[in-house]
């Protein structure tokens, strides 16, 4: 299942590698979504706000996957793209060992400063037990995290976007099953919901690594008869490192950014904190689809560059710009038009405030969807070609901005000064996106033409 992105027409290509991930959005999210529809629909409205208070400190952790994802996803499509599979399997070998590391470092620092970051971020004193027993159980499970987003990743490198939908697919509608059983039949509560994800997402990291070292294994026998592969390299470690920390910083900022602002949102009440929660996962599904296509647009950029077809690149770009447009139009009609449903889908009847709030929300992000979708795709090309420095640009200008104006807004117009300052984050930061990404793109074809040049002249 193996995909070489470097052949072929590029919106046929990156359509077909992509649409996979779309799917893989929509159940990565259910996982979420199940926690927080599950928790305020069986255990009631301070449940609700406990597990979405509880998931902007779990963002954090999130962000550390994401940059060993992310770090190993590069590098191996490059060298994947340039058909030198052993230093790809080294890549991977190395990404295996420093995640260990990292995970238990966290891990046992999660659990034992768990209870100072709630009271961090001022987590009212009705809901902070049940906030701390989901973040710690979650924090148990990170082993699963890590391992899992790494998976994807080497797959994505691949080519590969639908073995990490099939186990998704499966991992995230069991959850759902496992969180109603927990909670409804078992009456576990906020636990019941913390212990499904910890076991679904568990079964589903130790399958796709599994499949990983058996693909791994074929690619061997296939290309590089049986030469040994070295395990770790500081060399490619470092490579990796240069991807890896501007992207974990990115996620990294943008989780203590948000928990900046649900500190603020927190001294707004239960009631803004339950309608938040609820809304912001219904925003958090739409923003995880734009960047998990602007994630497949770093690895068919990655794989390009590696084989030298630069012009490939900027019509990737265009290819998925027009897919992310189609995604934005029936996303952007639906949060306008059935905002109130959608949110009452955490809620039950009496919480007639709270949902006033996640609707608010959702009408003042929406009609954005369309700017912060082109900022994601043109991001996702500087980080496939390795421009990090613009990448974490255009990131930290939105998030400061973002941070800054909700902290502001907030004192002149209340919550909803909160949620303007999304809009105002996002469109700013699209256009240094823009105007950073047609400047590095222009100088990886001026450098190809060059090299062709010189090539061109020693050969003859």
């Amino acid at each position: 299942m193996n995909k070489d992105l470097t052949v072929g027409k590029p919106e046929r290509v990156l359509w077909r590698y992509c649409i996979p991930l779309l799917g893989s959005v929509i159940f990565q999210q259910l996982y979420n979504i199940a926690d927080s529809l599950v928790a305020g629909k069986y255990v009631g409205k301070n449940a609700l706000a406990a597990v979405g208070n509880s998931y902007e400190i779990t963002l954090i952790y999130m962000a550390f996957a994401f940059g060993c994802n992310m770090g190993c996803s590069v590098i191996a499509a490059q060298f994947f793209g340039a058909k030198n599979y052993r230093k790809m399997k080294t890549t991977v070998y190395t990404t295996f060992i420093y995640s260990a590391v990292l995970c238990l470092i966290l891990t046992l620092t999660g659990l034992f400063a768990g209870g100072a970051l709630l009271h961090l971020i001022h987590t009212p004193a009705d809901i902070f037990a049940d906030s701390k027993l989901y973040l710690d159980v979650y924090t148990g499970g990170l082993v699963f995290l890590f391992f899992y987003n790494i998976a994807t990743g080497i797959f994505s490198a691949l080519g590969d976007s639908k073995t990490p939908f099939i186990f998704l697919a499966f991992s995230s509608v069991s959850n759902v099953f496992v969180d109603i059983l927990f909670v409804k039949s078992f009456h576990m509560g906020v636990a019941g919901v913390a212990w499904a994800t910890f076991i679904c997402q568990g079964v589903s990291c130790i399958l796709s690594v599994i499949v990983v070292l058996l693909r791994l294994r074929k690619i061997k026998d296939e290309h590089e008869g049986h030469q040994k592969v070295q395990v770790f390299s500081g060399e490619i470690f470092g490579k990796m490192l240069k991807i890896a920390i501007p992207s974990t910083l990115q996620q990294g900022f943008v989780s203590i950014g948000n928990i900046i602002i649900q500190s603020i949102i927190n001294s707004f009440g239960s009631d803004v904190i339950a309608g938040y929660a609820a809304a912001v996962k219904l925003n958090n599904m739409v923003i995880t689809t734009f960047t998990m296509l602007g994630n497949g647009v770093s690895n068919f950029a990655a794989q390009n560059l590696g084989a030298q077809k630069i012009e490939r690149i900027s019509q990737g770009c265009k290819a998925a710009l027009k897919l992310i447009f189609l995604t934005c139009v029936p996303v952007v009609i639906l949060y306008l038009t059935c905002s109130g449903s959608l949110v009452q889908l955490f809620m039950d009847e009496n919480s007639i405030e709270a949902k006033k709030v996640g609707v608010e929300f959702l009408h003042i992000l929406a009609p954005f969807y369309f700017v912060v979708s082109v900022k994601l795709i043109t991001d996702g090309v500087l980080r496939g070609v390795g421009a990090m420095k613009q990448f974490m640009v255009t990131t930290f200008l939105d998030l400061f901005l973002r941070v800054i104006l909700a902290a502001l807004f907030s004192r002149e117009w209340g919550s909803t000064g909160i949620w303007l300052a999304w809009p105002v984050g996002w469109t700013i930061g699209t256009t240094l996106s823009v105007i950073l990404y047609q400047s590095t793109v222009k100088k990886l074809k001026s450098a190809n033409k060059k090299n062709e040049i010189e090539s061109k002249e020693v050969t003859e």
